[in-house]
């Protein structure tokens, strides 16, 4: 029987269909926080923060697993598979009636999400020749960055509209036509690794990850102290810390089928495309946070009027991405990546400075813009310089190494901007509160600076400070405010630490060790 030739861009649509959605739920329920908090989940914010936690932490722990997995059960499998899961989670999430059930949800649509991403760059690299990598990487980039930012978007025109079940829903119906594009245009048939699985590494890789990310995103929560009888969280993280060097360690000795290949990183550009990674990652995840609720809490919009603010962000980068992975081609996109991590970093910055209460949101559009523009000159030229840097029989364990450094960055970027908001919030806001306070009759002073010193965001306003005239939330807009303008300093450090990775990167890749599609599955046989 004759095979039916593939066509590499409409499977490579296909395979756009899910991955669009994975990315998409790692931004699309900020913007419902405060309407989940209002409904009848009767959730707590500690609950609705991990509905968003949870599904990065199953989504970046598996990754390496699920990656070699691809390599050893087939790459089409393994897509079908996560995204049969993540639809179907997708739906038990929308019909969710309380919060434990719709964190359980949330976790089960991480691990579909994990099945999927490393097989979706895998299969550039088995579609299309090395010289014309580049435009797919484009594409595969402008999905990423487009999906990414268009989260609070689409996410508030479904929460004002028709309530926070539909960000969930609305994986469904694209969903199901992604699995039906999938089976029929996606290709099968590549050679399969029949080695060894790496039971111990996969264990301690999973729990070290996980105790380590367990611990920087709930240690605000439990004031970095005690968790579970006598166990805190600086003893979670040191857990962590030493499962994963046990891990190393394992990688090093075992002989048979590392599930982390330690050779990936004797390439120097594969190291330090993975090392700008995570700062991108971590950038581009946390930053929303604080940006978000400022435009909602201080100027006042609702959740699709704060989309759209961030709408020139997406149009930016999904326009710039693909025409970023043609000129990688071109040149060395090394140079390519630095200019966007620095393009990026100076978008943030701009708009950190011209933060302030009762700015017109539409002054933001410039800066955010500058920020897309980065964006969509960092995704495509830096996935295809650690796709290029490795060889074929490799690329299914450098495809979940990529994706997993990524994902990393982007827990631990909201974690540590979680985090620093709310310390800078309750310094900033006591600041505002004595500021304000002069103004009034001396016995109401400490009282009104010990309300407002402990205003959080959950309730996204200065909720609990009965005084009359408005003082509350003029207090509360300026200590955001002054709060927002700190914490977005931090993002805007990693992405200088991001070009700075982008320096080690080497100017000219070393030849793939083939030149046609079809050669790869061979490559791959001859190293089985």
């Amino acid at each position: 029987m004759t095979r039916r030739p593939v066509n590499p861009w409409a499977a490579m649509g296909a395979l756009s269909i899910g991955f669009f959605m994975i990315m998409l739920d790692t931004t699309i329920v900020n913007v419902a926080i405060p309407a989940m908090l209002r409904s009848s989940l009767h959730a707590t914010l500690n609950q609705i923060v991990w509905v968003n936690s949870v599904y990065l932490l199953t989504y970046a722990v598996p990754l390496l697993l699920t990656a070699r997995l691809g390599d050893r059960l087939g790459r089409k499998p393994m897509f079908l598979t996560g995204l049969a899961v993540f639809t179907a989670a997708s739906l038990w999430c929308a019909l969710s009636g309380t919060p434990e059930m719709l964190i359980t949800a949330r976790a089960v649509q991480g691990l579909g999400a994990a099945c999927m991403g490393p097989q979706t760059m895998a299969f550039i690299a088995t579609l299309f020749p090395p010289a014309k990598r580049g435009a797919p990487m484009g594409m595969w980039g402008a999905v990423a960055g487009v999906a990414t930012i268009t989260g609070p978007l689409l996410g508030g025109l479904l929460v004002d509209n028709f309530g926070w079940q539909w960000i969930f829903m609305v994986n469904v119906p694209i969903g199901v036509i992604g699995l039906v594009l999938a089976t029929l245009l996606v290709p099968g048939g590549q050679a399969r690794n029949r080695h060894k699985f790496d039971v111990l590494g996969t264990v301690l890789f999973s729990l070290g990850l996980l105790a380590i990310v367990f611990g920087v995103q709930n240690g605000q929560q439990y004031d970095w102290g005690r968790v579970w009888g006598v166990i805190d969280i600086p003893e979670i993280i040191g857990l962590g810390v030493l499962l994963l060097i046990a891990f190393v360690i394992w990688q090093r000795i075992n002989r048979d089928e590392p599930l982390l290949p330690l050779m990936l990183f004797g390439r120097r550009t594969f190291s330090a495309a993975n090392a700008a990674n995570v700062c991108i990652g971590f950038a581009i995840t946390g930053m929303f946070l604080p940006i978000v609720i400022y435009l909602q809490s201080v100027l006042g919009l609702s959740p699709l009027q704060s989309g759209l603010v961030t709408l020139p962000m997406s149009l930016v980068s999904g326009i710039v991405a693909p025409f970023a992975g043609k000129l990688s081609d071109r040149m060395s996109g090394k140079y390519v990546s630095m200019f966007g991590f620095v393009t990026m970093a100076g978008g943030v910055a701009w708009l950190a400075a011209i933060a302030e209460v009762g700015a017109s949101p539409w002054r933001f559009v410039p800066s955010l813009a500058l920020a897309g523009l980065g964006i969509g000159c960092v995704f495509s030229p830096l996935a295809n310089l650690a796709v290029t840097a490795v060889d074929p029989p490799m690329m299914g364990a450098a495809s979940g190494v990529f994706n997993t450094t990524r994902q990393v960055g982007g827990v631990l970027g909201s974690a540590a901007i979680g985090v620093l908001l709310q310390a800078r919030l309750t310094v900033s806001m006591h600041a505002a509160a004595v500021t304000a306070a002069a103004g009034l009759p001396v016995g109401l002073r400490s009282q009104f600076v010990d309300s407002m010193s402990k205003v959080t965001t959950s309730g996204g306003g200065a909720g609990g400070c009965a005084l009359p005239g408005g003082i509350c939330a003029t207090t509360f807009q300026h200590g955001f405010t002054d709060a927002t303008r700190t914490t977005l300093i931090l993002p805007v450090a990693v992405l200088i630490l991001g070009a700075v990775a982008c320096t080690a990167i080497a100017r000219r890749q070393a030849k793939p060790a083939y030149s046609t599609p079809s050669q790869a599955p061979e490559a791959v046989a001859e190293a089985v």
